[in-house]
């Protein structure tokens, strides 16, 4: 236990000083620099909505909520894929989290958001404008754009978490994450840190909350240019119940994104700076193997079902969208159920 506060106390201090480093200079604030760390992770918490804070309780909890690694007592490692906009959009995650001792659990995850083969064109008389006829080797050419190369605009975010339970009630939990964007020959590099808890007041209530960048995070591009993400609170609550006469158990879930970053008409309400999106699920566990879930994201349906079949859980999302086309998501959770891995 001493070695690990000693590992994190190291990766506080890198932390300080890296973040003092950034903020040198001039630094402007960005509406959507972290915006692709908003596309969520695990098709059960993507097929609820988005509505997850509260009952985070799987690996991909080092995004939703790492406070909810705790509930976590053999490890698990998880895959998910998905592409968008007709894809377009290439996005992956991957996870891996593992209990620690008796309260504590450590998570690292990985995501990835790109569009790949964009092509790069060029004029072949830059001297000319766009559409002149130019003569060569005794022929005419219109100058036209042709292809150069190609380039990728990729996102990346790496996540290392950790969660320590306070009670049988109370547990909480912190983020490092590592920002790392490319776009053709630029690239930028910046890190953060979330907080977060759970809490269950009782069986029929359960309460998160995860501020993320808490500190505000810096996105510092090899241009000179330094963006800044502000904070964004998660608060998210669980209402699980079961009726007397039918079978299984119901948890509706609310969760709501509280900004200060003034998107104004891009959020659901909006007053100034501040802004609030919402987030609606409803999972109905049939058994303990089976569940369906329904849900809002932003005002986008979305539903999906999940099986678990003890060394494999799958997990199906699909999400509509008013303007852009549907999409669909597959993830799985890996847990390794051995007496050796349980938690002590």
């Amino acid at each position: 236990m001493m070695n690990l506060k000693r590992i994190l106390l190291c990766a506080g201090l890198l932390f300080s000083i890296t973040h003092f480093s950034l903020f040198a200079g001039e630094t402007r604030k960005a509406k959507y620099a972290g915006e692709f760390l908003s596309t969520g992770a695990g098709a059960r918490a993507l097929a609820l909505g988005g509505a997850f804070t509260a009952i985070a309780n799987d690996v991909t909890s080092v995004y939703w909520n790492p406070a909810g690694l705790n509930r976590l007592n053999y490890p698990q490692a998880s895959l998910m894929h998905a592409q968008r906009f007709a894809g377009i959009i290439k996005y992956n995650f991957a996870a891996f989290a593992m209990p620690f001792g008796p309260d504590a659990s450590l998570g690292f995850g990985v995501i990835r958001l790109g569009i790949d083969d964009i092509i790069h064109t060029k004029l072949p008389r830059p001297d000319l404008r766009l559409g002149d006829i130019y003569e060569e080797n005794g022929q005419q050419f219109r100058n036209a754009p042709v292809q150069d190369y190609s380039f990728s605009n990729a996102e990346y975010g790496f996540f290392f978490s950790y969660a320590r339970r306070k009670s049988e009630r109370l547990s909480y939990g912190a983020s490092v994450k590592t920002l790392y964007k490319s776009f053709d020959e630029n690239t930028a590099y910046g890190i953060g840190f979330d907080a977060a808890v759970q809490y269950t007041a009782n069986k029929n209530l359960i309460l998160g909350a995860n501020l993320q960048d808490l500190t505000s995070t810096i996105l510092a591009w090899d241009t000179g240019t330094k963006e800044l993400i502000v904070p964004t609170l998660k608060l998210g609550a669980a209402l699980p119940f079961e009726l007397k006469y039918f079978p299984g158990k119901f948890i509706p879930l609310v969760d709501m994104d509280l900004r200060f970053e003034g998107r104004e008409f891009a959020a659901q309400v909006a007053a100034g700076a501040m802004s609030l999106d919402f987030h609606l699920g409803l999972e109905y566990n049939f058994t303990q193997r089976l569940a369906a879930r329904i849900g809002s994201d932003v005002g986008n349906f979305t539903a999906g079902v999940g099986i678990d079949f003890s060394n494999l859980i799958v997990d199906y999302a699909f999400m509509n969208h008013s303007e852009l086309q549907e999409t669909h998501r597959i993830s799985l959770i890996l847990p390794l159920k051995k007496e050796k891995y349980r938690r002590p």
